[in-house]
């Protein structure tokens, strides 16, 4: 029997900044999507998702030269055909997990990560899949074969575990934190997030921001942009592109204050919440990702004595995270729920995806 899990993940600081090629730090968490597969005497990868009584079957033998760019599993099976990993046996396959769907915590891309998991332990075990070229598969799949509006930050968190300062360049370079985060809590607020319309314009508009101003600026530089000269280069943009562009420079200037502070000795958990704080600020003002009800869950945290809270993901709906001292994580729990969240919990670092 094959068995595979992948955690969900939390962006700490970074949202809506992977796709332009900036830096984030994310977390993987104790919410996992579980598989597990024992070889049958078929032709079909049967796949059973439990959680919603619903069966998938795929044909080994299928060349997948004409499919829907949005069937994730076959965009997988795509790439990695190319890496040589080619299924030769069907597999009774068994899929469940407790990651919420649709929430922002990154349960498809777990999924996508445990599918690929499956594939090159059971039809490439003699080759060399680490962590981070399971990431960059999943990237592959997701993001480049379906050319989706993503970046790297789910893919890379989930595979590598614990808390990453990704790159999300080209180069992909990241530091691991093998540090814990006490005090994190999700409130699900039960409204689905809005992932491929929200991430699909807000990209587009940050993408135009920066096209118009290196072509404005030989040597423009986002990564060099500080808030000395941010309304310089601002006041160059049309008036509906400034908001995505002072988004963008900001939110890269506090993932690097937070950067330094993950890099001390001791974690300072206050000073970690008000850069949260400040960062959904701007996600909640010059990128308007969230909603009331998300709103709602954010004062509610902050007002109970959480250190920090932020929506998570793309926008529209999904979770938000908190950090709260010890003394304070049950109280902040409970009126999430009385304020309509329709779950909250605290979670805790996991490792990343086990194969």
């Amino acid at each position: 029997m094959i068995k595979i899990k992948a955690p969900g993940r939390v962006c700490l600081f970074g949202d809506h900044q992977d796709y332009l090629g900036l830096p984030i730090i994310a977390c993987a968490i104790n919410r996992h999507i579980y598989l597990e597969a024992t070889p049958n005497s078929s032709e079909l990868l049967k796949i059973q998702f439990l959680d919603i009584n619903k069966v998938r079957r795929i044909n080994i033998h299928n060349d997948f030269k004409d499919y829907n760019p949005e069937d994730t599993f076959i965009a997988v099976l795509k790439v990695l055909e190319g890496y040589g990993c080619i299924p030769d046996q069907g597999y009774d396959i068994y899929v469940k997990g407790n990651i919420p769907i649709n929430a922002g915590l990154s349960s498809s891309s777990a999924l996508i990560l445990v599918w690929i998991g499956f594939l090159v332990k059971a039809f490439a075990a003699n080759k060399q899949y680490n962590q981070e070229k399971l990431a960059k598969i999943a990237y592959e799949a997701e993001v480049l074969e379906r050319n989706g509006p993503g970046g790297k930050m789910d893919q890379y968190s989930i595979a590598l575990g614990k808390i990453i300062y990704l790159e999300t360049d080209e180069s992909a370079n990241h530091i691991t934190f093998h540090k814990e985060v006490a005090g994190l809590i999700i409130g699900e607020s039960g409204i689905p997030k809005d992932t491929l319309g929200l991430l699909a314009d807000r990209r587009s508009l940050a993408v135009e921001a920066l096209t118009f101003l290196e072509k404005q600026n030989q040597k423009f530089n986002i990564k060099n942009i500080h808030n000395e000269t941010l309304a310089i280069y601002s006041n160059q943009l049309p008036n509906h592109l400034k908001p995505f562009f002072k988004a963008a420079v900001q939110n890269h200037l506090i993932t690097q204050k937070a950067l330094l502070e993950f890099k001390k000795n001791a974690l300072n958990i206050a000073t970690i919440g008000k850069l949260m704080n400040a960062h959904h600020t701007i996600l909640k003002n010059n990128l308007k990702i969230t909603v009331p009800k998300i709103d709602a869950m954010i004062d509610t945290a902050l007002s109970n004595g959480a250190y920090g809270a932020k929506i998570v993901g793309s926008g529209g709906g999904g979770c938000i995270v908190a950090l709260a001292p010890k003394e304070k994580q049950e109280l902040v729990i409970s009126e999430l729920k009385k304020v309509g969240a329709v779950n909250a919990y605290s979670v805790s670092v996991s490792e990343g995806i086990l194969l």
